[in-house]
């Protein structure tokens, strides 16, 4: 059987880089990027020059041509603090020209690296005591551009599924709200921010359960939400007890089953942590 066609963008940034392995065994795989090489310096194999951010889509449809799904992982980063706002701009846009050439080259299928901080306000209730959890059901909120921007892609990837501002053509879109993607996020836990070694816990997502949600968003043959649009936003999370966004959509509608805790997998630095906090914690009279 042949293998699927996957298109990345931004395919040499550390996203991409942490599935890109396991992605080149499972499909035939095309990477975009604005550099060949990753953030180590290291030529990505195979990564050609393209800039997605470009009006003229004539200068890279060729690469969309026969694709069946797009993993949408561009970015471009403000260089001056300055220039914060246009940069997200720019990354909106980028959204919208990697959508239009999905519609227009029949690409049925954009999975798209969003990020938690999409609905960040959310967290300094949680932290605060005055809420326990967030869904992606809850309306996007961000205090700052950069997760307000991430918002703007679930959004506009929204219009694009119901389809109405391209003849009814809808493009199935799948939104991932990315956590922590890293191994290093427990270093900075100690006994006097125990909140901030539940949020660093929370949030991890290990690279098995980033491929398998990713795999999982591209090969479900039916994504529609509730209404029937073909739409869905997941928590980039894996399978944590400390968790404080929800997978259960995930778990529901593409079977997201992930196979690391960051409970299990840190337990000794947790452990470490929670004795040093026993140490000031007060005594019954």
């Amino acid at each position: 059987m042949a293998k699927k066609k996957v298109l990345i963008t931004g395919g040499t940034g550390y996203v991409a880089g942490r599935m890109l392995p396991a992605l080149r065994e499972r499909y035939d795989v095309t990477i975009l990027d604005v550099k060949t090489t990753n953030r180590a310096g290291d030529e990505v194999d195979g990564a050609i020059v393209v800039d997605v951010l470009n009006k003229d889509r004539d200068t890279y449809r060729e690469y969309f041509k026969g694709q069946d799904a797009v993993i949408h992982c561009g970015f471009m980063r403000a260089k001056d603090p300055a220039d914060r706002f246009w940069a997200e701009m720019n990354n909106v846009d980028m959204s919208f020209n990697v959508y239009q050439t999905c519609i227009e080259e029949n690409v049925p299928r954009a999975v798209v690296i969003s990020s938690n901080h999409a609905a960040d306000y959310y967290e300094n209730l949680i932290w605060a005591g005055k809420q326990a959890f967030v869904t992606p059901d809850d309306y996007p909120l961000s205090d700052n551009y950069y997760g307000w921007a991430k918002a703007s892609y679930e959004l506009l990837g929204f219009t694009f599924a119901v389809g109405l501002m391209n003849d009814g053509k809808r493009l199935e879109n799948v939104q991932l709200r990315v956590g922590g993607p890293r191994e290093t996020d427990i270093d900075r836990a100690s006994a006097d921010s125990l909140k901030k070694m539940h949020r660093g816990l929370g949030a991890y997502l290990s690279v098995r359960d980033q491929v398998q949600l990713v795999v999982k968003s591209i090969e479900k043959e039916n994504i529609d939400n509730k209404h029937g649009v073909p739409f869905q936003i997941f928590y980039g999370i894996s399978g944590n007890s400390h968790n404080f966004w929800t997978i259960s959509n995930a778990q529901r509608v593409i079977g997201y089953e992930p196979e690391d805790n960051s409970q299990v997998k840190f337990a000794d630095k947790v452990s470490e942590v929670i004795l040093d906090a026993q140490k000031s914690y007060p005594k019954e009279a």
